[in-house]
């Protein structure tokens, strides 16, 4: 129970995971270029800036635990004033303690002696301002997915009364969830198509709409397209086990209507429930 206790906290901070694998080396190049006038680009240089980002790496692992631990012993609330400070003290406590920790060890096992006093007065500054950034990354993740929780349970709490707004010239309108047909991705956008056939842009992720809408009326076919079943008239069956869905002539809206061969038993069930 406490190992899924932690892996449900931490998908609260996706994607964190990927946000810095790539920050990191970043902060690490940018720490140089404040540090040193004059940097050579030679060997000692990939070595020592391969280090500081693997202390990086290390230290953002510990500040990660951290804070899915405080959400544990600490949640934030509705009062959330004690809870950041603390997690910015301990965070940024126990990220210098490691980056300091391993930077003398580093120094006396290749120099034989301390890091250098420059180190202590201007990059101990500068990483302690890092450790501040990332726990403003991780709290403003966790209250953009905390909105993102509340608005869908406001919607399941409402089934019946709330369709989808959208926005039309200089109007916001509402489409009743009667009048949906098609959810799909086209380029960058995610497009709804309604029954008469006009067609809105929407702000948030076809991710985000299929975990909104009703699992009993949507179905998400493929990762570009999530219909209604009161557009479908039936499906084909392809090879190797997959299926193609068939809509109605009215409802093609140049759609993407494969199903794999994984989504093919899934979408049987919920098409013919009763077979």
């Amino acid at each position: 129970m406490p190992q899924e206790s932690a892996i449900s906290t931490s998908r609260k901070y996706r994607p964190d995971v990927l946000i810095f694998l790539l920050l990191i080396p970043v902060i690490s190049a940018f720490n140089y270029y404040l540090t040193y006038s004059n940097i050579q680009w030679n060997g000692f240089l990939v070595l020592t800036f391969s280090i500081d980002t693997v202390q990086g790496y290390l230290a953002w692992l510990i500040v990660r635990r951290l804070i899915i631990w405080l959400d544990h012993v600490m949640p934030f609330g509705p009062k959330p004033t004690k809870r950041i400070l603390i997690q910015l003290v301990l965070t940024t406590f126990a990220g210098l303690s490691f980056i300091i920790a391993t930077t003398e060890m580093v120094s006396w096992i290749a120099k034989g002696k301390p890091a250098i006093p420059e180190f202590y007065s201007m990059d101990v500054f500068i990483i302690g301002v890092w450790f501040l950034v990332i726990n403003g990354i991780y709290i403003g993740l966790f209250y953009y997915h905390s909105l993102q929780e509340i608005q869908q349970e406001k919607f399941k709490t409402q089934p019946d009364l709330m369709g989808i707004p959208v926005k039309s010239g200089n109007q916001e309108l509402l489409i009743p969830r009667s009048e949906l047909a098609v959810l799909k991705i086209e380029e960058e956008y995610v497009l709804l198509f309604a029954v008469n056939g006009k067609k809105y842009f929407l702000d948030e992720s076809l991710d985000y709409w299929e975990k909104i809408l009703p699992e009993s009326d949507f179905f998400r076919l493929n990762r570009q397209t999530l219909i209604h079943r009161q557009v479908l008239l039936g499906f084909k069956k392809l090879d190797h086990g997959k299926l193609e869905a068939q809509v109605g002539p009215s409802f093609n809206f140049d759609l993407e209507l494969g199903i794999s061969r994984a989504k093919a038993p899934a979408f049987r069930a919920w098409f013919m429930p009763n077979r």
